[in-house]
C-alpha cells in the first residue's frame, strides 16, 4: 500500500506539473478575450453570443483540465465523491467540444450559405441553441450517477474504494463516448474548416479571373498578396491541426489500447499521463487561437496596453532627465 500511495503521489504531482501552467494560461487568455467582448458593444449579436458561451465552457475546461487526467490513478476516497470527480469533469468537456462545433458549424453557415444566415435557427432560438451545446453532455454525462457504472462489480459494503475511471465509466460507456461524440464532433469541424477552405479558394479564382479580364496582363500585386494570404491561412490551419487535434486524437487511442489491454504499466503510466495532460490540454487552446486572431476581440486589451506604453514612454524620458540633473549637480558640489 506504501508503494502504492508514492506511485500515486508521484503520477498527481506529475499530472499537477504540466496542467497547472497550460490550466493558468488559458482561464488568463479566454478571460481577456471575453473583456474584449463584453467592453465592446458592437460585438453584442448572436455569433459573438456563441463565441463567448465557447470561452465559457474553455474557462471550465481549463479548471477541470488537472482533475481529468487523474481519473486514471486509483485513489482511496468515497465512491459519490469518485463520481463527481469523474462525472462533472467529463460534462465540462463535452460541453466545450459542444461548444466548438455550433461555433464551427455558425460560421460555416456563414460562408456556405450567406444569404440564408441571417434565418439561421440558432439566431431566431438563441436560448434553445445554448441549451442544446449545455445540457445533451449533461445528461450523458450524468448517466453513470443514475446507474450506468460498475458499481455492481465492486464490494458495495465497503465505504472507501479504488477511486478511478474503470470504477466508474464502463467499457460500452467509453466507447459509446469516443466514437459517438467525440470523434465525429473532431471530424465534423475538420469537414467545415476544409469546405470554408476550399470555398475560400473558389472565390478567390474567381477574383483573379476578374482582374485579368480587366487588366490582360500577368499576376498582379493583388493577386500574389491574396495568394500570400490564403496560403498563410492554409499553413495555420494545419498547424492548428497538428498542434492542437493530432495530440488528443493520439491520447484517445492510447487510452481505449490500454483499456483493452487491461492495466497500465507503472513503465508505461509516465507516456500516458503526459499523453492525457497535452492531448486534452491542447484541445482547450483553440478557442484562445480563435479569440486572439480576430483583432475586434482583442481591441480592449490592446489598447490598455498601448496607453500603458505611452505612459511608460513618457515616464521614461523624465526619469532620465532627473537622474542626469542629480549626477550633473552631485559633480558640480564636488568639484566646489
Amino acid at each position: 500500500n506504501m508503494g502504492h500511495n508514492d506511485t500515486t503521489s508521484w503520477e498527481l504531482s506529475l499530472i499537477l506539473s504540466i496542467t497547472n501552467p497550460l490550466s493558468t494560461v488559458i482561464i488568463l487568455a479566454n478571460l481577456l478575450i471575453i473583456i474584449g467582448i463584453i467592453c465592446n458593444r458592437k460585438l453584442h449579436n448572436t455569433p459573438n453570443y456563441f463565441f463567448l458561451s465557447l470561452l465559457v465552457a474553455d474557462v471550465c475546461t481549463g479548471i477541470a483540465l488537472p482533475f481529468i487526467p487523474s481519473m486514471s490513478l486509483e485513489r482511496q476516497m468515497d465512491f459519490h465523491t469518485c463520481l463527481l470527480l469523474h462525472t462533472f469533469p467529463n460534462f465540462l468537456f463535452l460541453s466545450f467540444l459542444f461548444n466548438l462545433v455550433m461555433v464551427h458549424y455558425e460560421r460555416y453557415l456563414c460562408i456556405v450559405n450567406p444569404l440564408q444566415y441571417g434565418s439561421f435557427w440558432a439566431h431566431r432560438f438563441f436560448l434553445l441553441a445554448l441549451l442544446a451545446v449545455w445540457v445533451p453532455p449533461l445528461l450523458y454525462a450524468s448517466l453513470p450517477a443514475f446507474g450506468w457504472n460498475n458499481r455492481a462489480a465492486l464490494n458495495s459494503s465497503q465505504e472507501i474504494e479504488d477511486c478511478s475511471y474503470r470504477n466508474i465509466f464502463p467499457h460500452e460507456f467509453i466507447y459509446l463516448e469516443v466514437y459517438g461524440l467525440l470523434i465525429p464532433a473532431i471530424f465534423s469541424i475538420i469537414f467545415m474548416t476544409v469546405r470554408v477552405l476550399w470555398i475560400a479558394r473558389e472565390k478567390m479564382r474567381d477574383i483573379c479571373k476578374l482582374h485579368r479580364a480587366v487588366d490582360r496582363d500577368q499576376a498582379s500585386d493583388k493577386e500574389h498578396r491574396m495568394n500570400v494570404r490564403y496560403a498563410k491561412c492554409v499553413a495555420a490551419v494545419s498547424l492548428t491541426f497538428l498542434i492542437c487535434w493530432v495530440p488528443y486524437i493520439i491520447y484517445v487511442h492510447v487510452s481505449l489500447f490500454s483499456l483493452s489491454q487491461g492495466q497500465v504499466k507503472v513503465a508505461d503510466s509516465t507516456t500516458h499521463i503526459i499523453l492525457s495532460c497535452t492531448g486534452i490540454g491542447s484541445t482547450a487552446i483553440i478557442p484562445v487561437i480563435l479569440g486572439l486572431g480576430n483583432r475586434q476581440y482583442t481591441e480592449p486589451i490592446r489598447k490598455v496596453f498601448e496607453r500603458l506604453r505611452d505612459r511608460w514612454q513618457k515616464r521614461t524620458p523624465m526619469t532620465c532627465t532627473i537622474y542626469f540633473l542629480a549626477t550633473q549637480t552631485n559633480s558640480s558640489i564636488v568639484l566646489s
